[in-house]
């Protein structure tokens, strides 16, 4: 079992399609882990999106449009889904590019606040990829010695993630992981879930959709437009419309969220 000093949800996300801002929930299925041990507890729930299902997205999960009529929208679920997480570290497959910022979306259409600064992050996959390169059916049979079946359905995935991640701990904890260039990073996985967000982090950028990152000296700049390089908490003191652009454009909500964090500070740090 995982050692966890919060509550651990894994979660996958079935969508309309692949761009986080603009496609939608489908379905989604939840995992939660107590921090103090127990049975975990699960939710699953089949979502309209209101919108149209690209093709490409249907042949990969087979949910089609008549299979939703009937079902909630994500406005009627959402406090469902926000009350489920409460205050817990999120894990999943591929759930740092993907299934985590589409989740904000979701939550800040209907005016929720999902901040991800207090959570641990674990996405399963950036392990496997780090130490062995594949998809999510290889991971099951080499960590698991299992075969996914009913693979890319919600609820499927989501237990076979799970699984993997216990297996990767089993086998990775305690082993040195040496980089393409070297580097050593002295166990990188052991069984605390605060340890392995920390190896899997993206020192580089801040956000999924790499608009903002770390400079050489640690400062937060833009990676994008007419302010590229330019440190972003002078740069939206000092112009506030272009501050207000980046809230109404089509911008995501974690850069969003951030840069209201990083302007607020700034402005509390000028107080004398």
């Amino acid at each position: 079992m995982f050692n966890l000093k919060k509550d651990l949800v894994f979660f996958d996300i079935e969508s309309t399609g692949l761009n986080v801002i603009r496609d939608k929930i489908v379905q989604i299925a939840m995992i939660k882990y107590p921090k103090g041990g127990g049975d975990p507890v699960e939710l699953e729930m089949m979502i309209n999106p209101g919108i149209p299902i690209s093709e490409e997205a249907m042949a990969v999960h087979g949910i089609t449009p008549d299979m939703l009529r009937n079902k909630p929208s994500f406005a009627q679920v959402g406090k469902q889904i926000f009350d489920f997480i409460g205050t817990a570290d999120l894990a999943g497959y591929n759930s740092d590019r993907f299934d985590v910022p589409m989740l904000m979306e979701e939550f800040a259409r209907i005016g929720i606040e999902f901040r991800i600064d207090t959570r641990n992050l674990i996405d399963v996959q950036k392990i496997f990829y780090k130490m062995e390169p594949r998809t999510l059916k290889a991971a099951l049979a080499l960590y698991c010695n299992k075969e996914l079946e009913d693979a890319h359905n919600a609820l499927s995935d989501v237990r076979a993630t799970a699984e993997v991640l216990k297996g990767q701990i089993a086998r990775y904890e305690g082993v040195d992981h040496i980089d393409g260039d070297g580097f050593v990073t002295k166990r990188p996985i052991v069984n605390d879930v605060e340890h392995i967000a920390s190896f899997l982090a993206d020192h580089g950028t801040l956000d999924v959709t790499q608009r903002l990152r770390y400079d050489s000296n640690g400062e937060v700049v833009f990676n994008f437009g007419k302010y590229i390089g330019k440190p972003v908490a002078k740069t939206l003191y000092e112009d506030r419309q272009y501050y207000h652009w980046i809230l109404e454009k089509e911008f995501s909500a974690q850069v969003k969220q951030m840069v209201k964090d990083i302007l607020s500070a700034y402005e509390k740090n000028l107080k004398p």
